[in-house]
């Protein structure tokens, strides 16, 4: 069964039952509602836990490591957010899911190093949840290569891509990105800064683009820098899009997810096309 997301995510239909998914939630309303979708569009079955001690449980006596936690902020016997604390600290990926949300909230919720968090304020706040865990259950057949001279800034890159489950390759400048490139055909996003010292960003897109069409790769451009003219340039160039450093997380991960959600319908078009009906 193929599956559209609320944001146009594709997923193909393939069983995901193989992955453990643990459910910290204390509503019988929402708990019922978010196994359910799962098991229907992936075929997950969910372990729900409704308390701390249910959760503590269900974590340390697996037979194998849950894939993904779903976790309220509040939980009974956590009230104080202590349920995420110990997912975290217990190194499981989690999607926080909550209906008590404010600027304060998202910044210490941020700073946990989650993977997302969706929001109990619309009817479609299940699906909303249901495309983010196929996300992170999907995610690692995305190759990302990140093409910077900063050390640090391809360590967070890479830090950030990683947590979102994708897999990725680095380069500290445009010809090693190249060589990458020729080596790795399984590469699907370039994020690439601008300011580099042998190939610039502009450069190192015009001359992807001499090799590689928008439909077997995309590209971001990425810089700290508040020239407007930038974002402009790097499209001009062939780019598909620009992010201005810093980045917002939840601003940086939609923006990855948009560029390879085109790029799988472009595949997926270009297959039905070839494939005789």
């Amino acid at each position: 069964m193929s599956f559209f997301g609320v944001s146009g995510m594709y997923y193909s239909g393939e069983s995901l039952a193989e992955h453990r998914i643990v459910l910290a939630e204390d509503s019988n309303l929402f708990s019922s509602m978010v196994s359910k979708r799962l098991k229907e569009l992936f075929d997950i079955d969910v372990i729900v836990c409704r308390d701390y001690d249910d959760l503590q449980f269900a974590v340390e006596n697996a037979t194998f490591p849950a894939s993904l936690a779903i976790s309220n902020i509040n939980l009974p016997g956590a009230e104080n957010g202590e349920a995420l604390n110990y997912l975290i600290e217990m190194s499981v990926p989690t999607v926080v899911f909550t209906g008590s949300f404010q600027e304060s909230t998202r910044e210490k919720i941020l700073a946990k190093e989650i993977v997302d968090y969706v929001i109990k304020d619309s009817v479609f706040a299940v699906d909303m949840l249901a495309e983010s865990v196929c996300r992170f259950l999907t995610n690692h057949k995305h190759h990302v290569l990140i093409v910077d001279d900063s050390p640090t800034a391809r360590a967070l890159l890479t830090t950030q891509l990683k947590r979102y489950n994708f897999r990725t390759s680095s380069a500290e400048n445009g010809a090693m990105a190249l060589e990458l490139l020729k080596n790795n055909p399984d590469i699907g996003l370039v994020i690439t800064d601008y300011n580099m010292p042998d190939i610039d960003g502009f450069e190192l897109t015009r001359r992807i683009r001499s090799s590689y069409g928008p439909h077997q790769l995309r590209i971001i451009g990425v810089s700290s820098s508040t020239n407007r003219l930038l974002s402009a340039r790097f499209l001009k160039a062939g780019g598909n899009d620009f992010v201005v450093r810093p980045f917002v997380n939840e601003e940086f991960y939609c923006r990855v997810n948009q560029n390879l959600d085109t790029l799988t319908k472009i595949r997926t078009l270009s297959e039905k096309v070839r494939v005789p009906a």
